[in-house]
């Protein structure tokens, strides 16, 4: 499995990436992965020029082939006035002005950083419909650390659930069998809707 991360953080070290390293390490022990990180704040300048003369610079453009090319995504960005940061928009609307199918599909797995827990519902209330519209597939689990949650219990559970959602839906849903020597058909019984109101008329 190809793996990519996609961390906004723009100091070093940097709270974002130590987050988006945490979600990669964690889906990469639940199932084989080749994990590759893209750090924006390198591709601001290209980013930028996209914009302005039509066409990615050969960094990003690698980055966009990485990202379309993934099996899955972890996206993370710090929180800048209550919702992802410019670069990290900046980026996603690149990409789908290059190739607006590129995410469609693909399994995501959001995070986000902050500081202060009154920024959690940036997952829910910016970068899930982002990624929604983008046709992405996100997991359940988003993981949002304050300043602190670092060395706090919690953010180790919530990372290694969103982990786990990730390395599911990468590895694809198997449909459970079915049962022996009783066909598809046959699983479940269907009634017709005027015999079940039939039975619920009075009589006599």
């Amino acid at each position: 499995m190809k793996l990519v991360v996609v961390s906004a953080g723009l100091s070093v070290p940097s709270s974002t990436r130590l987050l988006a390293d945490r979600l990669a390490a964690a889906t990469a022990e639940r199932t084989p992965a080749e994990v590759q990180v893209v750090e924006l704040r390198d591709l601001a300048v290209e980013i930028a020029h996209t914009f302005t003369n039509g066409f990615p610079g050969r960094n990003l453009a690698a980055a966009f082939d990485a990202v379309a090319a993934a099996d899955g995504l972890i996206a993370v960005t710090p929180v800048f006035s209550a919702s992802y940061s410019g670069l990290f928009k900046s980026f996603f609307d690149a990409l789908s002005v290059t190739d607006d199918n590129a995410l469609a599909g693909k399994p995501v797995l959001i995070g986000a950083t902050g500081g202060t827990a009154r920024h959690s519902l940036v997952l829910d209330h910016a970068l899930r419909p982002l990624f929604a519209y983008l046709k992405a597939v996100v997991v359940p689990t988003g993981v949002y650390a304050a300043s602190e949650d670092w060395g706090a219990e919690g953010l180790d559970g919530r990372i290694e659930r969103a982990a786990a959602e990730l390395a599911t839906l990468t590895g694809g849903l198997s449909a459970a069998p079915e049962p022996a020597g009783k066909p598809a058909d046959d699983a479940f019984e269907v009634v017709p809707f005027e015999e079940r109101l039939a039975a619920l008329r009075p009589t006599g």
